[in-house]
Order: structure tokens, then sequence, then C-alpha cells
């Protein structure tokens, strides 16, 4: 009991560290992306970029966005919530309801008591605002987190990866229509990050005292593919967005294609690999925080 009393509150110190950085690491991003002039200069030059073969991804990316409504946030829900309630997990079933309810509330409340200053960096967009976090994308994170905490062991793994890439779809598709910037898209990673360590929390401290950790359903392999994965892709976000940071004293409008591309590829390659961080991190934990239970 006392070991099993231990290996919880490491879990519970983990988890605190975990949230905590989603927070400072989502402050960061706005002061950088939103509060500098180079920060708002690399979003406009992503937002630009993003019209380069725009004709062809135009059909799937409507699709992609359009499908996320009020109504099917609600369905997901529901869906989520039952999965829980019919593995006898209602303790599951509220908490990954409240990780969805609590991401996409904060996000509207961010998004509209944020300010975001006028640089003339964009004055295409000046009129809109803030626009930080993505609402369409704390949508896609929310439901593709909870969906790896409901699941069982069995369909753990491949629910990750189809959720996480549904997620990292549907922030490259923000960029890509151009409604947000790649900014906007990442921060709501980051923030349903956050809401996804709080409820492991909440989680932990529900946990029954029958729980029998597993290591077989730790899904090392599978959350090292998603977080090396992932890592590269942010890795070379960083080489592109410092490559084109050079270039700032040209207007975003007056690039060249090559500039523009790089812009907008190293964006979307920012956002996949958040996605893919925080979906790695959540897998990484769950076998801890959803356990067998002896019976």
């Amino acid at each position: 009991m006392r070991v099993r009393e231990t290996a919880r509150g490491w879990t519970a110190v983990w988890l605190v560290v975990l949230a905590l950085a989603h927070a400072v690491a989502l402050i960061v991003l706005w002061r950088i992306a939103v509060h500098t002039v180079s920060g708002q200069w690399i979003d406009t030059v992503a937002l630009t970029g993003s019209r380069i073969g725009h004709d062809r991804i135009d059909g799937p990316v409507d699709r992609i966005l359009n499908a996320m409504s009020v109504a099917s946030l609600l369905v997901a829900t529901a869906v989520i919530g039952f999965i829980a309630l019919i593995r006898n997990r209602t303790a599951l079933a509220v908490t990954a309801t409240l990780l969805i309810a609590g991401a996409n509330v904060s996000t509207q409340l961010l998004k509209h008591y944020l300010t975001r200053p006028d640089f003339g960096i964009d004055p295409e967009r000046a009129a809109a605002g803030n626009s930080l976090p993505s609402g369409h994308t704390t949508v896609a994170a929310s439901v593709a987190i909870a969906l790896i905490l409901v699941l069982p062991p069995k369909v753990r793994v491949p629910g990750a990866f189809l959720g996480a890439g549904y997620a990292a779809a549907a922030g490259v598709g923000t960029l890509s229509a151009g409604w947000h910037r790649p900014s906007d898209a990442v921060a709501a990673y980051l923030l349903v990050g956050a809401w996804a360590a709080v409820a492991g929390l909440v989680l932990l401290f529900f946990q029954r005292e029958r729980a029998a950790i597993s290591p077989a359903d730790a899904h090392r392999v599978a959350a090292a593919v998603l977080g090396v994965g992932g890592a590269l892709a942010l890795v070379a976000s960083g080489l592109a967005l410092a490559w084109l940071v050079g270039q700032s004293d040209v207007p975003a409008d007056e690039l060249a294609r090559r500039p523009l591309f790089v812009g907008y590829a190293g964006s979307a390659a920012g956002i996949v690999g958040t996605m893919a961080v925080v979906a790695a991190l959540v897998l990484a934990m769950v076998h801890r925080l959803v356990p067998r239970y002896r019976r």
C-alpha cells in the first residue's frame, strides 16, 4: 500500500508539473506571437503563404472545419461519456466531460479577454482583433484527448493516433482556410494539454483502492512514436521559422513564393508537432490514471 501511495504521489507531482508547463508555454506563446512585431509578422507570413495551392485543398479543409459545431461537440461529448459509462467508469465519464467543457469554455473566455495590439503588420485582419486560441482546434483536440482517456486499452493506441491526426488536421485546416493564425492552433493544444493534466489529477484523486496498474497498458512504444515524431516536427518548424526571421524587414505581402511557403510549411509543422507531443504525454500516463480494477 505504501508503495502504491508513493507512486500516486509522484504521478500527481508530474501532472502538476505538466499543467504548469502547458500554462507557462501558453503565456510565452501569447506574449511572443501577439505582443511582438516579429511574432505577428511570422503569423502573417504563414497566413499569406497558406494561399499557395489553396484551391487544391479547399474542399477537404472546408469539410473538416464545417463538421465542427456546437451540435457535433455535444454529440461527441455524449459518445465519450457513454464509452466511459459502459466501462462502469462514472468518475471517468464526468471527468472527460469536464475536460471538454473546461477547455472549450476557457478558450472562448481567453479569446474574448486577451488583447492584440495593432503593429500595422496585418492591416487586413486588424479589425478582427484577437483570435487566440482557436475554437475549432480546441474542439478537435479536447475530444481527441478525452477519447484517449475513455477508450479501453486494446483500442486506445489506434484511437490516440486517429484522434491526434484529426486534431492536427483541424489545426492546420484553420490555417489553410485563413480562419486562424498558426499561434492560435498551438495555443489551443497547450490549453487542452493543461486541462488534460488537471483531469488526470481528478482521476487520480477518485481512483479506487483496488486499482491495479498494469505495465502492459503503458503503450510506451506508441507514446514514443508520437512524442519523437512531434519533437522532430517542432525542430523542423523551429529551423524553418528561424530562417524566415532573417527576412522580417520585408512586408509579408511583398515576400517571394519561397519564404511564404517556408512560413506556411514551418508553421504547419509546429501545429502538427505540438498536437503529437500533447497526445503522447497523455498516452504515456493514461494507464496510471485509468487503471484496471481487481475484481
